[in-house]
């Protein structure tokens, strides 16, 4: 027993592949090094990509098939963030969290009036009789609407069946909560969806007898911080961040991150 720790990782923010990649790293060393004798992830997030929030679950499901898992889900555990939470052992909400949001959004965005009163004209030339219908240049037409529907329907119809293995509870009564509702911790407790109700502490203190492990003998890991903001520290590094993520971060993200907010309850 001698070196051995629990691992905590913490997850806030949206779930995109340039945030996730780190944290799947992370994950891949608690699961192969011996030291880590079980894993805490507290997350609170409102989701994001699919495929991201994919590699996320696979990431903590391999843990959790070496060693104990328990999350922590803070403020909010909803659609990606609930799917990746599904890898662990054990899944703890506050009674406060907003957890669920089983479902697929596909925002599709158009700034063709825009362009018009600006008075730009953009032509987009291609091969391919859809290939110009995603670049938001103009609407979708009804045939291209129902291809993005039926590809979110995929998406869909997988987050519903991975809910129902993970739960052990019948496919038909995880379609009847799969509206894309947020409940409270309490309500998804009686739902089925989370199994305790507790904080950070009480999570931590479950890993820990499932671990053998006393809960002082945790750490923290992190992801590395970009070497820019390692170079000039402080707030010249907060200022450098949210310069270079406002140069990465593009239309599309900006407009999924405001409707996964807009989306969320107000107490």
């Amino acid at each position: 027993m001698w070196g051995a720790v629990l691992a905590h990782v913490r997850f806030r923010g949206t779930i995109r592949e340039r945030t996730v990649e780190p944290y799947l790293k992370l994950l891949a060393q608690v699961e192969r090094r011996r030291k880590f004798r079980g894993l805490l992830l507290d997350i609170s997030s409102g989701g994001g990509a699919d495929i991201p929030s994919t590699d996320l679950y696979h990431a903590v499901k391999r843990v959790a098939e070496q060693k104990p898992v328990v999350v922590s889900i803070g403020s909010v555990g909803a659609s990606g963030a609930y799917l990746a939470a599904l890898g662990a052992h054990r899944i703890y909400a506050y009674e406060e969290s907003e957890v669920g949001s089983i479902g697929v959004i596909l925002p599709s965005v158009s700034v063709e009036g825009l362009l018009t009163k600006l008075g730009i004209q953009v032509d987009l030339l291609h091969h391919g009789r859809h290939k110009d219908a995603y670049q938001g240049i103009r609407p979708l037409t009804p045939e291209e609407r129902e291809k993005l529907l039926e590809v979110g329907r995929v998406s869909y119809d997988s987050f519903i069946a991975l809910v129902a293995r993970e739960r052990h509870r019948p496919v038909e009564e995880i379609q009847a909560l799969a509206t894309g509702e947020f409940w409270s911790g309490r309500r998804a407790l009686d739902l089925g969806l989370v199994d305790a109700l507790g904080d950070r502490r009480v999570a931590l203190e479950d890993l820990a007898r499932r671990a053998g492990i006393p809960p002082r003998r945790t750490v923290e890991l992190t992801p590395p911080r970009p070497l820019l903001e390692r170079i000039l520290g402080g707030a010249s590094a907060s200022a450098a961040s949210a310069l270079t993520g406002v140069v990465r971060t593009s239309l599309t993200e900006a407009l999924e991150d405001l409707v996964l907010e807009s989306l969320r309850p107000r107490g």
